[in-house]
């Protein structure tokens, strides 16, 4: 090799590793003004008497109680709904269906849902949970909903993580006379565990910063009690930070970065039990 292609070759190895950091930086400078943004805005509204409080058209008694305890009953329906069905689906479709024409079909269109905008799974609990089932505009209707948009998400990272188990595992399962459910069950499942509940609580995160489909759905703006059963109508965090930042007084612009940091602190509380969680059961093969 001549000593100018070899010149040439870390020049560019310098140019890719600048390009990289710069991109790297763009997004975690944007990142850092963001959060400034909102922490200097609104940490002067957050107290215990703003989220133990309802909503109010006066700011100093503004609070996000009802909004908080609708995203916790939303996400409390979703989580199981969309747990059971999605690792159903992907070990069915990993572990058991024969691959043909209908399992192609049905894998491209979970991947297609995956991408499709969250407004048209409104639409379709719309249709579906409040006319169709006639659950009306209440917070199960909006779970089922919920449970429909992340779905997708859970099934395809699921399936990642149940194809990256070592197929010798299961040879060895079944060398020792296990059945396929008793090799899934003690086998499959335990090892890909880590990743399937990781895919499985960022797609929760998403549910949480949702606003379209529930708005679609029938969340309203104003709540002054705490829903106590999954019938009752509802309001969620991102919809209360939405209908305060559209009011004309200055202060609900810092009461919406006061409601940003609650919902940010229960994103990051999501998120870190997710890394908790994959990292205490995460095995090396």
């Amino acid at each position: 090799m001549s000593t100018g292609n070899l010149t040439r070759r870390k020049i560019y190895d310098r140019a890719s590793r600048i390009v990289f950091l710069l991109a790297t930086m763009l997004g975690v400078v944007a990142l850092g003004i963001l959060l400034y943004r909102i922490l200097s805005d609104g940490l002067g509204w957050l107290d215990w008497q703003f989220v133990t409080s309802f909503a109010s058209r006066f700011p100093e008694r503004a609070g996000i109680l009802s909004a908080l305890f609708g995203s916790l009953w939303i996400i409390g329906i979703t989580a199981p709904i969309a747990f059971i069905l999605g690792i159903g689906t992907a070990l069915y479709l990993e572990e058991y269906a024969k691959k043909g024409w209908l399992t192609n079909l049905i894998q491209v269109n979970i991947n297609n849902l995956a991408g499709v905008p969250s407004i048209v799974f409104g639409i379709l609990g719309l249709g579906l949970f409040v006319e169709g089932f006639m659950f009306g505009r209440t917070i199960l209707s909006g779970a089922l909903t919920m449970a429909l948009l992340v779905l997708p998400i859970i099934v395809v990272a699921s399936q990642e993580a149940i194809r990256s188990v070592p197929q010798h595992l299961r040879n060895a399962s079944y060398a020792l006379g296990a059945s396929k459910w008793q090799t899934i069950r003690g086998v499959v499942i335990p090892a890909a565990f880590p990743s399937i509940l990781t895919g499985f609580i960022l797609a929760l995160s998403r549910a949480i910063g949702e606003t379209a489909p529930l708005i679609v759905v029938g969340a309203v703006t104003f709540i002054a009690f705490i829903p106590s059963s999954p019938l009752d109508q509802f309001t969620v965090l991102p919809i209360q930070i939405y209908s305060w930042t559209s009011k004309p007084q200055d202060e609900f612009r810092a009461i919406a970065a006061a409601g940003i940091i609650v919902l940010l602190i229960v994103l990051f509380t999501l998120n870190a039990t997710a890394v908790y969680l994959r990292n205490k059961f995460q095995k090396r093969y």
